[in-house]
Parts: C-alpha cells; structure tokens; sequence
C-alpha cells in the first residue's frame, strides 16, 4: 500500500500540490490524469521518490518492491537487452552479480560456500533459475525479436529501446508499478498485450497516458490533479470525463431543481453501469465497477479548444483517384502498386507496421515527396489542408504567433486572425510569443488554427493526437467526428479511430487492405485477419 500525506510540492509563490493525501491499494490500476503542466509526471516521480515533496511525506509498506518504467532510453546503452529487462528486478541483479563474484574468487573458502549456499536458496525464491527465459518471454510479447536479445542496448533503435524498457518495468512481478505514457511508440498489438497484462495484474498500477481506449481498458481509478489537488474517483477514464461534463452543465444551470439533479445523475449511472458491465474492463479484471457517485465529481476547470472545421465549398463527386503508387526509401519498399478511390463522405483511418510508409505517402499526395511511379488525380472542387507528422518548417521564422497565422489567412484583420488563434487557447498576452520558443503541444494547436483558417473539403493528418493533451485530443476528436468533407488520417490513439474514421486501410509492403467498416470492426474481422497474414508474409516487414 502507499499512503500519501499532507504531500505539497511549491515552485515559486504557488503550490504545485497543495496538501494531498492519498492511499493507493493492491488490486486497483489508477490512472493520473490532469491538464498539462498539472504535475502528473511530477507525482509520479514524487512517489517513486526521485522527488521529495516541500511538505509531507510518502510512506510504502515496507518489502514491497516498486518498478518505475525509465524514460532515459540511454540509461542502459552498454548493457545487453536480456540483463537490461533483468536488472527491473534490482535485488535479483544483485543476487547474480554476488554469486558470480563469489564463484570467481580463487581462493574459495569454506565460508564462502556457506554464502554461496545461501545466496542460490534465495535466488531459487525469486525463480532466478527461469529469470533468462522469463525475460526472453516478455521481450517477444512486446515485440522485440529473439534475434536482437543478445545486443547492447546502444545497437537498437529508439521504438525498440522503448519496448525493452517496458519489459524491464513489467518483469519479475512488481509490487507497485509506475508508467508514465506506456503506449507510446508501441503498435496496436502490443497494446492490447499490454492491456490484458495489466487488467490481470493483481498488485497495484499508477499510470499516466494520453490514450483514453488504454485508459478505459485498465483502470478502475481515475486519479484527477486539478486545484492543486488531487482526487480520486472509481470508475474509468470515460466514466469520469462523462460524470465530469455531466457536473459541469449543472453548475451552469444554477436554477434547476435539485430534485431533477438527483434523478439525472441517477439515471446516468444507472446507464454506465450497464455498460460497463459488458466492457473488457470489467470481464478482464474479473471484477465489476464499485459504487459510482457523480455527485462527488466537481466541474473541472480544464479548459477545451474550440477545434471546428467548414467547408467553403462541397466536393464534388470526384475527389481523390490514387493508381498504381509505389513508394521506396533507403531501407526498401514502403509501398507498391497502390490504387485507391476516395469517395464522398470517406473518413480513411491509414494504418500499418511501417508508420513510415503512410507518411511518405502523405507527402506525396501533399508536394513534399515524390513517388517512384504511378500517380494520384485531386477532384476540381477539392481543396486540402494539411497537418504533417513534422512541423518544424514552419516554425523557422522569427514571428509572434499573431504574425505567424497571419501568414496563412486571406483576411489579415488582426481580431479575425486572434479568434482563430484564441479557440486554440492562445490568449492575451500569449498571442506574442515568439512562434519559436512554443512547446510541441502548442505547435500543433497553432497548425490546427492554420487548417481551420483554410476551410478545406479535404483534410489531411499524420498522427494529429502526438504533443497534445487529452482536453485537446477530445476537441480535435469532436471536432472531426462533426465535419462534413473527407478526412485522410492516420493515428495510434485507438479511441481516435474508432470513433472518426468509417473506412480502414492498411498498408503493407505487398499491397493494402481496404475495409469500409470501423476500426473495431477491422481488428475484429476474420478475412481481414487471414488476409494480413498472406500479405506479411510476402513483405519484408515483421
């Protein structure tokens, strides 16, 4: 168990965390959430104690062996994969290290085998024994092939590092375990490996992650940081943010009958319930939802952009015709042979294993690549907008965010151009930032004021979701769902798909799957499975 008390964390004049406390018990996955620069990955690191507090105190029952999920992908460059897993386990290292420290020594006592003896019950204990495989095993789950297990760290690539990390945090059956943003860089199976690990996993998990699908899919607890304190609701991350906006539009009508009040919020969580009772959250951790009470949930006081999309004109019937594409770069085939037809009302979700390829195939379509052969034909009516994967041409220029937007808008009226920028939450004095010292979460903001300025038919975006918080990936998610035009898209937000996108198709080296049915539906589909298998197999890509 871990008690937080009186914890209050100041930087400056205002606190952080103000006199939290909390207790965190075995069983319960919680989920920290709050907006950005809230502190969550401050807590995390308070708790694991890389962080004290200014004020309070963090107390662990003790023996109970807490596993961090690192975020310095160079910790470990000299070490091999398998001892980099191993070493999540601290006290089992140190075990092998004083054995094998032990049975090197030349002149081996009597008292030394006594040691040895006792060493080897106790890594016996910890099923030392099976440590290697047990690290190999978990290695493969999360995608890492056997073939790179005997490498140094320093040899992979920065998503491999990424897996092996994870590996490290999961391995050896921690008592508590700290993730901050696990999902990142992992594909959709690894995710779903991970969230039938976690959902089965019977210590306790705190975790931070942008991915609300994840979210639902593991945690029972939502852990909400805002007025400088931190709260905790049961329940999972969709059943909060709805509870949330349920309170929210309550305070505003201040002159509804309590009465009213009261049966509303019964009959919502009469209503989640029932669902709930049907989600994997529920069946995987064998357990159903505690008591839900909405009435303790305040109106928050995030604050969500405005993200709205207009056609200045409707498409015509011909939109985008793609025929015969292919596509390579310096490590081979990205994608041959392509032929595609967009139609009206088409919101395309693109997936695939080589995230590279369905960008290279966004910049074609956009001017920014060629392709090796075959060609692509935009309908007359179409005009498109574009959000690329990298942004950082267009933040080169040294220009204040009023005069950086004015650069895009046919109408250079300053109050016109600072609407589009204040439903993106730049107010005030924010509007005078230097476009070049912006965080990557407002860059995008500032590329997505850019889009609305353009009142496209065609939209365009390449991992729109990365750098921003959950309050501005819900207002782009609405925001997406309620436009009219067609939309090309591609994300690892699973929520994000599921809910925009009405046509998947996924790219392999030996041609694409093309299904107009939802992205649940696509994982879900038994043809769509058997036909990956045939593609991937003929393809280069694992």
């Amino acid at each position: 168990m871990i008690t937080v008390s009186n914890v209050t964390l100041q930087y400056g004049k205002k606190p952080l965390f103000d006199e939290v406390n909390l207790i965190f018990t075995p069983g319960n996955c919680y989920g920290i959430i709050g907006a950005n620069g809230a502190g969550k990955s401050t807590f995390l690191k308070i708790i694991s104690g890389e962080i004290d507090p200014s004020k309070g105190q963090v107390s662990i029952t003790p023996g109970l062996r807490m596993s961090v999920l690192k975020q310095n992908h160079f910790e470990f460059d000299e070490f091999p994969v398998l001892q980099t897993v191993i070493m999540g386990n601290k006290r089992l290292q140190a075990l092998i290290q004083e054995k094998d420290a032990l049975y090197a020594k030349a002149d081996f006592s009597e008292e030394d085998g006594i040691k040895a003896s006792e060493l080897e019950a106790e890594f016996a204990e910890m099923n030392g024994w099976n440590a290697e495989s047990d690290a190999a095993g978990m290695l493969s789950n999360l995608g890492v092939n056997e073939s790179l297990h005997h490498k140094l760290m320093k040899d992979l690539t920065g998503k491999e590092k990424v897996r092996v990390l994870l590996a490290q945090a999961l391995f050896g059956n921690p008592d508590i375990l700290l993730m901050d943003e696990p999902t990142n860089d992992l594909d959709v199976e690894t995710i779903s490996w991970l969230e039938d690990f976690l959902a089965d996993f019977e210590n306790t998990v705190i975790v931070i992650s942008h991915d609300r699908h994840f979210l639902d899919a593991v945690c029972t607890k939502i852990c909400d940081i805002d007025y400088g304190k931190i709260s905790t609701y049961t329940g999972n991350y969709s059943f909060w943010y709805q509870a949330s906006q349920l309170a929210l539009r309550q305070k505003s009508d201040q002159n509804k009958k309590i009465e009213d009040k009261r049966a509303e919020l019964q009959d919502f969580v009469r209503r989640f319930s029932a669902n709930a009772s049907k989600s994997r959250q529920a069946t995987s951790r064998k357990k159903l939802l505690e008591k839900l009470v909405v009435d303790e949930i305040p109106a928050s006081t995030r604050r969500y952009p405005g993200i709205i999309f207009k056609q200045e004109r409707e498409a015509g019937d011909q939109l985008l015709h793609i025929e015969n594409l292919s596509k390579s770069n310096s490590d081979g085939l990205l994608f041959s042979k392509m032929n595609i037809n967009v139609q009206k009302g088409d919101k395309i979700a693109f997936i695939g294993k080589n995230h590279l390829a369905i960008t290279a195939l966004f910049q074609i379509l956009n001017a920014e690549e060629k392709a090796d052969s075959g060609s692509f034909l935009f309908g007359t009516t179409i005009t498109t907008a574009y959000l690329p994967n990298d942004n950082s041409q267009f933040f080169s220029v040294n220009l204040n965010l009023i005069d950086w937007l004015r650069q895009f808008s046919t109408d250079k009226d300053e109050t016109y151009v600072r609407g589009f920028l204040g439903k993106m939450l730049f107010a005030g004095e924010d509007v005078l930032k230097n476009c070049g010292v912006l965080s990557g979460g407002e860059k995008v903001r500032c590329m997505v004021s850019r889009m609305m300025l353009a009142n496209a038919n065609f939209l365009m975006l390449d991992e729109p979701t990365n750098h921003l918080d959950l309050e501005s990936i819900i207002a782009f998610n609405d925001g997406l769902k309620d436009f009219g035009g067609t939309i090309l898209f591609t994300s690892h937000d699973h929520e994000f798909i599921q809910t925009v996108a009405n046509r998947v198709i996924e790219l392999t080296p030996a041609g694409i799957i093309d299904k107009k049915m939802t992205y649940d539906e696509f994982l879900d589909d038994a043809n769509v499975k058997r036909q990956r298998e045939e593609l991937y197999k003929l393809s280069s890509w694992s």
